[in-house]
């Protein structure tokens, strides 16, 4: 079922994608080689608390940190971890915040010191993807024509789009209906209409689509060891156009 909000409860949700957001640039300006993403998620959670903010994955189904810190070939939903961050790394931090029990999901993607042009090409592509699916995130349109959008593109650089993991209606909950892919057919899926809230999330790889998870059960990475990027917002649907709820500038 998917539960339709109010302009009040996209307000709601804006203001908790607002500090996300605020939250994700000092997340930039931390990024170095040295620093742990053990030490990230520490800061996290402060900067929450501080806030009068919470992180919502934390505890959900067991998952036991405010942050997902996914580096070089791990997909998503990689523990944060003591070792030091390396030159040359990219590091996905993917987080929801929760104010007054309203949500807001964002992942960005960020280099470690000087990265490969492999590894900047596909951060480049993956974040210009998540912009062409949310152009695609109007009144009338359907799921079909965000997937598309972002297959297409990322598939003309000799990318792939993972399957296995997809964006979501947000709210309330982390995940609500519907599930929204990064791949599919134009003019096929779930009409957009207004009030709908959604992540659009693409999780792009160098090399195949296809993922193993770790023995945690919890961190996806790409079969072939290669490299895996996303960038994520929370958008709501509205007569207006899309109205991005985490956006950073």
């Amino acid at each position: 079922m998917i539960i339709l909000k109010t302009e009040q409860e996209i307000q709601n949700m804006k203001k908790s994608g607002e500090l996300l957001a605020r939250l994700h640039k000092e997340i930039g300006k931390m990024i170095k080689p040295g620093i742990s993403t053990m030490e990230i998620d520490k800061f996290v959670e402060d900067y929450l608390k501080e806030h009068n903010a919470y992180p919502e994955q934390k505890g959900y189904h067991g998952y036991p940190y405010a942050t997902c810190a996914s580096i070089n070939d791990e997909i998503c939903h990689g523990y944060p971890r003591p070792e030091p961050l390396k030159e040359g790394d990219i590091v996905t931090i993917d987080m929801v915040v929760n104010i007054d029990g309203w949500l807001a999901d964002s992942a960005w993607s960020y280099s470690v010191g000087n990265v490969s042009d492999e590894a900047k090409q596909l951060l480049d592509v993956t974040k210009e993807a998540l912009y062409k699916g949310i152009e695609q995130a109007v009144v009338g349109n359907r799921l079909g024509d965000i997937g598309y959008a972002i297959q297409s593109f990322v598939e003309s650089y000799g990318y792939s789009v993972v399957r296995d993991f997809v964006g979501h209606g947000i709210g309330k909950k982390m995940h609500e209906d519907p599930q929204v892919p990064h791949y599919g057919i134009p003019g096929r899926g779930q009409r957009l209409v207004e009030g709908m809230v959604i992540t659009i999330e693409p999780m792009i790889n160098v090399g195949t689509y296809r993922m193993k998870m770790d023995d945690n059960e919890w961190t996806a990475r790409t079969v072939d060891g290669k490299l895996s990027a996303q960038y994520e917002h929370t958008i709501a649907i509205t007569k207006e156009g899309p109205m991005i709820l985490t956006e950073q500038d």
